[in-house]
């Protein structure tokens, strides 16, 4: 596990430009979206699956045991447990419900559990309130492309998140004890995140190299901007 510099060091550290709030913008009016077809499908779609299943439920209650139509209504309630865990998995993939309503710590948790190796979460993000909507889905999806990339391609063991406040700045730091070698600019999706923490002025920094592990860390502004 990579905690200490290494031969390879990419660091992305953007000027801050009419470009770069523009980009801010267009970013966060895709968060909000994301967000209202978050809200949609689980107020909408989902729920009629959720009632549609209790009507099933209690169609099958009137049902003779063991006979055939019992099987068939078995079969079909499966069926649509199967469609409902896939729609409410699609819903958290455009924007996770546990971020806006438990915050960072909750979310970053939940991607942890869901990863195909031990991860180690860290959170601690003191503060009066909490960070701006834009700076919250930055680190989320950082973490979750972070781990995907692991699972993917890193013959790792395990991984661990630290997220924190240093100063005015969210730092969040995910490293693996796998192979090394992620670049920003490698095609594994690190260089979206990039331009998503560029963005609301940050930096991401990847550092590690063959055989010591990866580091990866972005440092982003929390302070409301203009």
């Amino acid at each position: 596990m990579l905690l200490q510099a290494s031969p390879l060091v990419e660091h992305v550290a953007p000027e801050p430009t009419c470009c770069t709030r523009c980009s801010a913008r267009i970013i966060e009016a895709g968060d909000r979206e994301r967000r209202r077809l978050e809200r949609d499908l689980h107020d909408g779609a989902q729920q009629r699956l959720v009632s549609l299943a209790l009507q099933l439920g209690t169609l099958g209650a009137r049902l003779a045991p063991g006979s055939e139509e019992e099987r068939l209504l078995n079969a079909a309630r499966q069926e649509l447990g199967d469609a409902l865990r896939e729609l409410r998995d699609l819903a958290h993939g455009i924007h996770p419900a546990v971020l806006t309503d438990r915050g960072l710590g909750a979310a970053l948790d939940s991607v942890a559990a869901r990863a195909s190796l031990p991860v180690d979460v860290d959170v601690a993000v003191a503060l009066e309130r909490r960070p701006p909507a834009a700076v919250e889905v930055a680190a989320y999806y950082l973490v979750a492309e972070a781990l995907t990339n692991i699972a993917k391609h890193a013959c790792a063991t395990r991984a661990t998140v630290h997220a924190f406040v240093a100063g005015r700045r969210l730092v969040v730091v995910v490293t693996d004890d796998g192979i090394g070698g992620a670049r920003i600019d490698g095609g594994s999706g690190l260089r979206g995140l990039a331009d998503r923490v560029e963005a609301l002025g940050g930096t991401l920094r990847v550092s590690g190299g063959p055989g010591t592990g990866t580091c990866l860390r972005a440092e982003i502004p929390i302070a409301e901007r203009d």
